[in-house]
């Protein structure tokens, strides 16, 4: 990630760190991304950073074409501010400062609005390395702002082009009770 954005993050993580947190009560929550009962909150970090997408040729629809999902970049901040890890991919990686880490499989998505990537609920694979990843169960994605895939449009005169969309979401990890 740029320096310039993570300047730009560290901002924005401070200012919303002194709001009220967006995040909304579990039992408000689309049930599909509920994390399952026996569970504890375990860390609250804030994402901030960026997705790429590259214009492809759709799968199945060779006169078609699509933004497709290339992958994350982007910083972790605690409620505080305080830079914690990083979450990249693929796979989908959040890596915690102390060398932990942990990969995980999608199990559902909500809509989060229009121009947001989805809320997210994710099972966790076992964690690599000892630390605060060690024990994670599930991974929500949650307050989300930005992210979706650009609105212009994917052609064959745009074909293999990157573009990069900013985003902003809250990932919360669970361990089991």
């Amino acid at each position: 990630m740029n320096p310039s954005i993570l300047a730009l993050a560290s901002a924005a993580v401070l200012i919303s760190a002194c709001s009220t947190s967006s995040m909304k009560p579990v039992e408000l929550l689309p049930t599909t991304i509920q994390v399952p009962a026996g569970h504890n909150m375990a860390m609250e970090t804030v994402g901030v950073g960026e997705i790429t997408y590259q214009c492809r040729i759709k799968q199945g629809a060779a006169s078609e074409f699509e933004w497709a999902f290339v992958g994350p970049d982007a910083v972790l901040f605690n409620r505080s501010g305080q830079v914690v890890g990083r979450y990249y991919g693929p796979p989908a990686t959040w890596e915690n400062n102390d060398g932990s880490k942990v990969t995980g499989k999608q199990l559902a998505t909500a809509p989060a609005g229009e121009g947001n990537i989805p809320l997210q609920l994710v099972k966790a694979n076992p964690a690599m390395g000892n630390g605060m990843m060690q024990g994670v169960t599930y991974i929500q994605r949650l307050a989300i702002k930005g992210g979706a895939a650009p609105a212009h449009s994917c052609s064959a005169s745009n074909l293999g082009n990157k573009v990069i969309v900013k985003y902003q979401a809250d990932y919360i990890f669970w361990k089991a009770a």
